[in-house]
């Protein structure tokens, strides 16, 4: 049987947390309560983990917005960029760019030299 792979955010951790703690509350020995402390500091921690997931969305956001200011500016300016070769080996070609695209997945691609580049595909830039 093979392992399936899921990803969970943070909030949905804290979530089945709280509804294994109310379990557990509702389950304990009278006589000897869960500690208070431990409860805080487990609640601490989830809400820090969820502090770090979402800075890591902003500082996401903020890289694509710098991604796209950044390949804006190459417009009309001649770039050099790996493309694939008739043989099936990678060569350098140069163009200008003439627009920038993003694809279906979020890929930036610059229109240069009749080809549809990826910005990270551009190893130089000329004026």
């Amino acid at each position: 049987m093979a392992a399936v792979a899921t990803t969970t955010s943070a909030s949905d951790i804290q979530m089945n947390y709280m509804k294994l703690l109310v379990t557990q509350l509702q389950n304990q020995n009278p006589l000897e309560p869960l500690d208070n402390k431990d409860m805080a500091a487990q609640l601490a921690q989830f809400s820090q983990l969820q502090q770090t997931e979402n800075l890591n969305t902003s500082f996401g956001k903020v890289l694509e917005s710098v991604q796209r200011s950044y390949a804006s500016s190459l417009i009309g300016k001649d770039v050099s960029f790996t493309a694939p070769a008739a043989d099936g080996t990678t060569e350098v070609k140069q163009g200008q760019v003439e627009q920038v695209t993003i694809s279906a997945d979020g890929t930036l691609l610059l229109a240069a030299a009749g080809q549809q580049v990826k910005l990270s595909d551009v190893t130089s830039i000329r004026d």
